[in-house]
């Protein structure tokens, strides 16, 4: 074993207790999620396009 598996092995959380990194949640309103990120994509267009940008 290397001193950096070693070390990795010693460092590992207890399951259940592992940090979150503020990426995605497993458990969430996926509704609220999805109607919000095409609300953001439509406003983007009308921007986008308004400004002639396009």
């Amino acid at each position: 074993m290397t001193a950096s598996s070693a070390t990795a092995t010693v460092l590992q959380a207890p399951v259940g207790l592992k940090a979150r990194t503020g990426g995605p949640q497993d458990d969430g309103p996926k509704v609220l999620e999805h109607l919000l990120g095409w609300t953001l994509v439509v406003l983007l267009a009308m921007l986008v396009t308004q400004a002639g940008l396009i």
